[in-house]
């Protein structure tokens, strides 16, 4: 056997090629965000949907009438698909309105919320010291009243 390789050679996996397999596979660990990433601002506008999204919306209403027994998710969409290659611009052109309308809305409101987030922690902030101010005093307004009752207790 010259240059061949032996039997527990070739069986041998490349370990570029293993896969490694963690041990309890059964369930899978939550993810973390990446340590770049800052976290999502729920106040945050949400992106318009496209012409194509605002079809979806209606065609998804119309197609789910016509086949109430379909559950496929992908099947709703692979038809949508298909005609909305079949329409011409003209039937397309009342979904790009809507889209650009949409567009135009959270463009405002993105120039609303940034303006607010550009201002926004120096009045976070004040905000914030407001409600703990208040909090503080409702703290000690309730203390007052458990260690009254507890002072008579003791006294007694």
């Amino acid at each position: 056997m010259k240059g061949g390789k032996s039997k527990t050679e070739s069986k041998r996996a490349d370990p570029k090629l293993a896969v490694n397999k963690k041990a309890g596979g059964a369930s899978k660990p939550a993810r973390k965000p990446a340590k770049g990433k800052a976290a999502k601002d729920p106040n945050k506008p949400k992106r318009p949907a496209s012409a194509f999204f605002v079809f979806m919306e209606e065609f998804r209403k119309q197609f789910n009438k016509e086949n109430p027994d379909n559950k496929a998710v992908s099947a709703v969409g692979k038809a949508a698909g298909a005609k909305w290659k079949s329409m011409t611009e003209a039937e397309k052109a009342p979904y790009v309105a809507k889209a650009e309308k949409r567009k135009v809305e959270y463009e405002k409101n993105m120039r609303a919320y940034n303006n607010k987030q550009a201002e926004g922690p120096a009045a976070a902030e004040e905000e914030e010291s407001e409600k703990s101010i208040s909090e503080v005093n409702d703290e000690d307004d309730g203390d007052d009243d458990g260690s009254d009752e507890d002072d008579d207790d003791d006294d007694e």
